[in-house]
């Protein structure tokens, strides 16, 4: 933004100390000559005939008051312009450190030191800025890399298949076309899901009223067929827990983690325990699977975009693109709630979600 040229805070400063005690000398001079030479007769014996009288007080006085006006005035200039320095000189660091922000670093911190004021305030909240913004700004560069890398796949495996196609007349159309719509539908969902998850992070939905529980039986209702097939039992129980937000995101994400929850479980003979219940202002939801253990160090990374550990990678028609827990951990962070992941001992994981309950 340009800006016309002005002085700068140090000067300003500088020539208000210097001001205020050229105008605080002048009052004490004031008051000196108010209160006491008005006291001293004007005429040429003086007080009791030995005392110089006004006029040559006011002589001798008036040239020793603009010696000591000029003094304070030369003294406020000086001295205000070292102590604006100092003063300023936090400010001074926050301002190189935004416009090295400004530029691209970062990495850079202020950390400023000295006890607690207003400067140190002001800088330590600019350093949570920047580590926040470090943060995001790495997150939105992961999670471009992986998206393209994860769209570029199946987009290549088209171009492959239509390349086999037409060089190889003989070949069986029926099973490219059959391959071709796998992985259009495959970059379809990816597709989706990845708008579903930047809707999630921008918050931009209308809230209402919802019901988790209602919203558990009808994911575990659509998903029934599959963890039939798959020979898990799903069992949904619970109350009421009701919640403001927004039902399709809601329900894409009580779907997700029962959807993980079946298809991350074991071979045969597993089960699924949704649960829902109020505790307080706090509407909860509970998911809960057997399966294999699951290392600690695993955990923590679920929730990131495309993070899919070696133990959770599926190679059947359910293979995901690692943005169902991403997708859950957004919806959650919207509605303005937490997200929990602990592992079982005995292998699985149980997925606790907490969003602020309405009446």
């Amino acid at each position: 933004m340009d800006r016309r040229p002005g002085l700068s805070v140090r000067l300003k400063l500088t020539l208000s100390y210097a001001g205020f005690l050229a105008v605080a000398g002048a009052l004490l001079l004031a008051v000196v000559w108010g209160f006491l030479l008005r006291y001293v007769p004007d005429n040429p014996q003086g007080l009791l005939g030995v005392s110089p009288n006004r006029y040559l007080l006011v002589r001798t006085f008036f040239p020793a008051a603009a010696v000591a006006i000029t003094f304070l005035l030369v003294f406020g200039l000086v001295g205000g312009w070292i102590l604006a320095g100092r003063m300023l000189a936090p400010l001074t660091q926050i301002r190189d450190a935004a416009r090295m922000a400004g530029t691209g670093s970062l990495s850079h911190r202020i950390r400023m030191k000295g006890r607690q004021d207003e400067f140190r305030e002001l800088s330590d909240a600019f350093d949570s800025m920047l580590l926040q913004l470090e943060s995001h700004v790495a997150e939105q560069r992961r999670f471009a890399a992986n998206a393209s890398h994860e769209l570029r796949t199946p987009l290549a495996i088209s171009r492959t298949l239509l390349d086999v196609a037409r060089k190889d007349p003989t070949r069986d159309l029926d099973e490219v076309i059959e391959r071709l719509h796998a992985v259009n539908t495959r970059a379809i969902d990816l597709t989706e899901a990845l708008l579903l998850l930047s809707r999630g992070d921008s918050g931009a939905f209308t809230r209402e009223s919802v019901d988790l529980s209602l919203v558990a039986e009808e994911a575990a209702e659509t998903l029934l067929p599959l963890a039939e097939q798959r020979g898990i039992t799903l069992d949904v129980s619970g109350g009421a827990a009701r919640t403001s937000g927004s039902a399709e995101l809601l329900l894409r994400m009580v779907t997700n983690l029962v959807q993980n929850a079946v298809v991350h479980n074991l071979p045969a003979g597993g089960t699924v325990t949704v649960r829902t219940e109020a505790e307080g202002d706090t509407s909860v939801l509970r998911v809960e699977n057997t399966g294999r253990p699951l290392p600690p160090d695993l955990v923590p990374t679920l929730t990131e975009p495309f993070q899919r550990g070696t133990e959770r990678v599926r190679t059947d028609e359910h293979v995901g693109a690692g943005l169902g827990l991403a997708i859950v951990h957004s919806v959650v962070r919207a509605h303005d709630g937490s997200l929990d992941l602990v592992p079982r001992p005995a292998g699985g994981l149980l997925v606790t979600v907490r969003l602020p309950g309405t009446p």
